[in-house]
């Protein structure tokens, strides 16, 4: 008599196996046996820690390294944030240091770009620049210095780019240009010493504007940042490679003045802090050894399980095949990788990479601030994600995993489709609003601005900020452009983008309460009534094996 717990197609592949050219079949009792033990097997790979500790006293290890991981790692970040982001001020407190020092009549609260509009003021600007690099010692409150090489100070630099050759007579409305870019410049050491009013003389310095492309001054300082002495850190020492350009490439009347500001930073070649024995700071040192050392665990740990997980994918996709003649779904065969380990492989690779570049930056060895925040940040930023795999394993917390999950399919094909009209209202909105439209001038500040509007940031002054000049076609043409917009992502797109995961919460809600498996392998696990109380799972079982060969286990 057939098993009343089995299902109908389980039994008829078995009977189409024992008809079948094996003669040898096992008894049935063997086969139910072989069968119960893979779906309890099943049933333990799927359990939480918590139940795994009940079903066999195995403790949680993995649980317990990756609470212990996320305290070191935030208190990691945390000391590496302090440190980096002194680094961070002092460069641009100096940056608007400069600017004061360099740059005449400099306001910070200045707005729009800095600009002159006059010869008189291209060349009072110029030899203001010129003034204050020989006077630095005199005008800097700070610890500014020149740099040296094989003891000389480097100069200043002033080199114009203009044209090869330029004849242009608006008046007649003709002109005869080269094209061709050359480079002219003139070093000056801060040893010099004139007056201010016959400098331009002194250097013999002229400039044709008809054919200027730009004036680039550089300029080289170096300074001692002293405020992490306070926070226990050996000071470092930068160097400020500092270029202040005079932009006349559009010849429109407006020469654009930018100071931009690229710097080193280095190990101070002789140093002496009081009550300071050595260089290194152990304790951040050995913190960010634990560090590794937990990261370098966690991966093999994580490593190991998502590798048994891929063996039981096999193994269960085989046993199907075996002994019901059915395949498994690629949605089943997906549930046995555990993405959450993937992302703690992914957070352990990326902390261990940090932490190395830290050591490196703490021993000044390295200066790669930028590249240590950023493989840091993120590797804590995955570490908490990956709490939510724990608050899981409680049914009333596990709604937004499941949600996130069943919805993510439709969302990214929802997506695809939005985005194809995204794209072609940014490329619209780039082309005609961008000559009239600070919002719109490049195609990365239109897709920009358009994001912003479907979150409702300042739609207003997106309507308002169009430039009286536009004409009242493109006035027109920007009010139908915003309108339909808004109207179409706003009220549309989101809504539907709103209702897709909506859609997927109540489906996952409802087949919470209903308990109803979605599955196959959930319909295949769920007859499995053992509890992880019932002692059955106190030894690994491996009979299950011999589902491998249908000849072996039913002849």
């Amino acid at each position: 008599m057939m098993d009343e717990s089995e299902p109908l197609w389980a039994s008829r592949s078995e009977e189409r196996r024992v008809n079948g050219h094996c003669s040898s079949a096992p008894p049935r009792t063997l086969q139910s046996k072989v069968v119960e033990d893979f779906r309890r097997r099943l049933k333990y790979f799927f359990m939480n820690p918590c139940e795994k500790y009940t079903a066999r006293g195995r403790k949680p290890w993995k649980l317990m390294l990756q609470v212990f991981k996320i305290a070191i790692i935030t208190a990691q970040l945390v000391s590496f944030g302090l440190s980096n982001e002194m680094m961070v001020t002092f460069k641009d407190e100096n940056l608007m240091t400069f600017k004061h020092l360099f740059l005449k009549g400099y306001k910070d609260q200045r707005l729009g770009s800095y600009a002159l509009y006059t010869k008189e003021d291209v060349y009072d600007h110029i030899y203001y620049i010129i003034n204050g690099y020989i006077n630095l010692q005199n005008l800097t409150v700070g610890n500014l210095a020149y740099e040296s090489v094989d003891g000389q100070h480097t100069p200043l630099s002033v080199c114009q780019e203009f044209y090869r050759y330029s004849s242009i007579d608006p008046e007649t409305e003709t002109f005869d240009i080269d094209p061709h870019i050359d480079k002219d410049c003139i070093s000056i050491y801060p040893v010099q010493a004139f007056d201010g009013n016959g400098l331009g003389a002194h250097l013999n310095f002229s400039i044709d504007f008809k054919r200027l492309l730009s004036v680039n001054i550089y300029l080289t300082l170096k300074t001692i940042n002293l405020q992490t002495v306070r926070h226990h850190e050996l000071p470092d020492c930068y160097d400020f490679n500092i270029m202040i350009k005079f932009d006349n490439r559009a010849h429109s009347g407006k020469i654009k003045v930018d100071v931009e500001n690229d710097v080193s930073i280095y190990e101070c070649r002789d140093w002496n802090v009081e009550g300071t024995s050595g260089k290194n700071d152990y304790l951040l040192l050995s913190v960010d050894s634990v560090v590794i050392l937990a990261c370098f665990l966690s991966l093999i740990l994580c490593t190991r399980s998502v590798i048994n997980g891929l063996q039981l994918q096999f193994e269960f996709n085989t046993f199907f095949q075996a002994y019901y003649n059915k395949s498994v779904s690629w949605s089943d065969r997906m549930e046995f990788v555990n993405g959450w380990y993937i992302l703690i492989i992914v957070s352990d690779i990326l902390t261990i990479a940090g932490s190395g570049l830290k050591i490196g930056i703490q021993t000044k060895y390295l200066t790669n601030y930028d590249v240590c925040s950023i493989l840091l940040g993120t590797a804590t930023l995955l570490v908490w994600v990956g709490v939510i795999r724990y608050l899981g394993f409680f049914k009333k917390y596990n709604v937004l995993i499941l949600t996130l999950r069943g919805a993510f399919p439709n969302v990214i094909r929802f997506c695809c489709c939005a985005a194809m009209i995204y794209l072609g209202y940014c490329f619209c909105g780039w082309i005609v609003l961008g000559p009239y439209h600070d919002k719109f001038r490049t195609l990365a500040k239109v897709t920009e601005c358009l994001f912003s509007l479907i979150n409702g940031d300042d739609m207003y002054s997106t309507f308002l900020h169009l430039r009286n000049e536009a004409g009242y076609m493109v006035w027109l043409f920007s009010r139908i452009y915003l309108y339909s917009f808004i109207s179409l992502f706003v009220y549309m797109v989101l809504s539907l983008f709103i209702a897709l995961i909506t859609d997927t919460y109540e489906t996952i809600k409802h087949s919470q309460q209903e308990k109803v498996p979605v599955s196959q392998l959930q319909v295949f696990i769920a007859e499995c009534r053992d509890q992880p109380e019932s002692g059955r799972y106190q030894t690994e079982e491996e009979s299950a094996a011999c589902c491998l060969s249908p000849c072996y286990c039913f002849g």
